[in-house]
């Protein structure tokens, strides 16, 4: 039903659950290729931030900024999106595509200016978080379009190859390319993953057909009992997803130079850290299907803020224990991240489903700005071991979100039933 409870006309009969379009698996693969290759503009600066300082004789603080000004620019765009029904109002691969080539042009151009004026670098990383806002929300409505049974692994997989994507300028860097080569690096993958998500899949069976702007959609998002659940677990794991991530390297380094160890193998142990949240995001989804989304996300929540309360304990010994703790922790902080998109797309009415997908991720994308800021402010008071600790408030809430959701009549929408 449409939010006027008139019932809107599907542009195609959608199949019953349990058929499998023809093209399904292909699907899966071009558009988490597709993903994967275009989110490695996320931290294509962030990943060369010491080279950048000396290179562009810019502070600390301005490097942090580098990562701050993608997130702010995303929240912006997602917002935008949001409020004027983009993802329902442009075809899914579409807005995708324009996007992803328009970062990596973007991103491209830091290697021209940047040196010159930290301003406009300032201006073109916000600009390339504006354009990841039409990339991920609409990658995951594209596959959402794809998979009606079996959609917690669809999902899982396309934000365990975000992650992977978002890793791997770590790993550009690891092996051994300066700041401008993985500048280079990130935005021709970028550009690529756009032409495969295009070239290489059509719209699937279940995408919603463009609906006109209305008002009326976005409220209707932000009334949805569902949506709400869904969001406010969403933003417990997004207080600790990006801060994480974001500073996993930094507290690596201060932790081998407190133990007296060497610091050539940070680069690649942070790729291999945020990588492994792939894994998780993939396995997790398949399980969510089984077993259902609450119990996976509220237990992904619950073992991701015990790891963050641990970092303490591991601090300046062996490298081998605080890369494993890391590792744990790289695999469920992210490993809940697409039930909460599952979720949406289970209990959001069709018309406006990309709405609420881009308004969750705008809201809980606003709230990695307090902790990416927050975590090295309490470094610089405290030290790095307990730098990441408060982390762990936001899976605690988040917990608490997914029982609610779970004892509420909503969850009879979710993985079949299974809440």
């Amino acid at each position: 039903m449409s939010p006027s409870g008139r019932k809107l006309k599907t542009a195609r009969p959608e199949p019953v659950a349990t058929e499998r379009p023809a093209g399904q698996r292909r699907a899966l693969l071009f558009i988490a290729g597709g993903q994967l290759l275009a989110l490695t503009l996320w931290f294509s600066a962030s990943a060369v931030a010491p080279q950048l300082q000396q290179a562009w004789s810019i502070s600390s603080s301005q490097a942090a900024w580098l990562t701050l000004t993608v997130q702010i620019g995303f929240v912006v765009g997602a917002l935008v999106s949001s409020v004027f029904a983009l993802p329902d109002a442009i075809a899914s691969r579409k807005l995708f595509t324009l996007a992803a080539l328009i970062g990596a042009g973007l991103n491209l151009l830091l290697i021209p200016l940047g040196p010159r004026s930290f301003g406009a670098a300032f201006l073109l990383r916000f600009l390339t978080g504006v354009m990841l806002a039409g990339v991920y929300p609409s990658g995951l409505k594209a596959m959402a379009g794809w998979f009606r049974h079996g959609r917690g692994m669809a999902l899982g997989t396309l934000v365990g190859a975000l992650t992977v994507g978002s890793a791997g300028p770590h790993l550009i860097r690891g092996l051994g390319f300066e700041w401008q080569g993985v500048l280079v690096g990130a935005s021709v993958l970028a550009a690529v993953g756009a032409l495969i998500l295009w070239f290489g899949v059509t719209d699937g069976p279940y995408e919603t057909a463009p609906v006109s702007f209305s008002w009326q959609y976005v409220g209707a998002a932000v009334r949805n009992r569902g949506v709400q659940l869904s969001t406010f677990g969403y933003l417990g794991h997004m207080w600790e997803l990006y801060a994480m991530w974001t500073w996993t390297a930094a507290f690596l380094g201060a932790s081998a130079l407190a133990g007296g160890y060497g610091d050539g193998w940070v680069p690649v142990a942070t790729f291999v850290i945020i990588a492994s949240g792939g894994i998780g995001s993939m396995v997790a989804g398949v399980i969510a299907d089984k077993v259902g989304r609450t119990k996976v996300a509220g237990g992904a929540m619950a073992i991701s803020g015990t790891c963050a309360l641990l970092t303490p304990l591991v601090f300046a010994t062996s490298p081998v224990l605080v890369v494993g703790l890391f590792v744990v922790w790289g695999v469920t902080v992210v490993a809940d991240s697409a039930q909460f998109s599952t979720m949406v797309t289970e209990t959001a009415d069709d018309e406006y489903r990309g709405t609420a997908l881009a308004l969750q991720t705008a809201i809980g994308f606003l709230l990695t700005l307090v902790t990416i800021k927050g975590v090295p402010l309490l470094a610089e008071s405290w030290g790095w071991r307990w730098a990441f600790p408060a982390l762990a408030i936001g899976p605690a809430l988040g917990v608490v979100a997914m029982i609610r959701l779970k004892r509420s009549p909503e969850a009879a929408k979710l993985a079949g039933g299974l809440g």
